[in-house]
């Protein structure tokens, strides 16, 4: 009897010692991010004009005596990108949704219920952790994959205050997806349907640029 009670003590014990070691590994990773010390200011909210101001800007891309590229701001790209060409690939309860453009990658963020996102079964010890509904941020880069095909490559993930550990990524991106995925897009990769003469998008400086096919 006693044996048993000294097996679950150290079964306790060593789950405690899981648990902390995700919360402290948690804690420290976001300081990493140039996203966590960013100013209010950065971030834009996502709206329907700014989605109409980029596709617009998009589309001028497509006319032979247009412009060879566009530079467009976070809140116009995440605008067009997740209330007009992947209109969905939030979270249904998904709300004061912003982006900002930092360094090399475009972040975007939501409030959202958590359960949406696979809850413990994807989450792990953190779902004990956070709140029933908090905020989530996806932190990544967007290229192209082939005509018509692109990608919002996602590197780095927050819920709440807490970073998500960089190796499951992918499994918590897969609660985004929507749909077929089309092939080639990256186990940690959002699809953006693109026109077909786009072929290139870049981010550096905090600026993000998109480039046409040119003859």
């Amino acid at each position: 009897m006693f044996g048993c009670l000294r097996r679950l003590g150290c079964l306790v014990i060593l789950l405690c010692i899981l648990a902390a070691a995700w919360f402290w590994y948690a804690r420290v990773e976001p300081s990493k991010s140039p996203a966590s010390t960013a100013s209010a200011s950065t971030w834009q909210r996502l709206t329907q004009p700014d989605a109409a101001r980029a596709q617009r800007a998009i589309e001028s891309l497509g006319s032979r005596s247009g412009p060879v590229f566009a530079n467009l701001s976070a809140g116009e790209v995440a605008s067009y990108v997740f209330l007009t060409a992947t209109k969905g690939a939030l979270p249904p309860s998904a709300n004061d949704i912003s982006a900002a453009v930092i360094g090399d990658r475009i972040y975007i963020k939501a409030n959202v219920v958590l359960k949406e996102l696979g809850g413990s079964k994807v989450l792990g010890p953190l779902a004990s952790i956070l709140n029933d509904r908090d905020s989530v941020r996806l932190g990544g880069t967007m290229n192209v994959i082939r005509p018509g095909v692109g990608q919002f490559l996602v590197q780095e993930v927050r819920l709440g205050s807490l970073a998500f550990p960089s190796g499951l990524v992918p499994t918590l991106v897969q609660q985004f997806r929507r749909g077929s995925v089309p092939e080639g897009v990256a186990p940690n990769g959002l699809p953006m349907p693109l026109p077909n003469y786009i072929s290139d998008i870049r981010i550096s400086n905090g600026r993000l640029t998109i480039y046409k096919n040119t003859p």
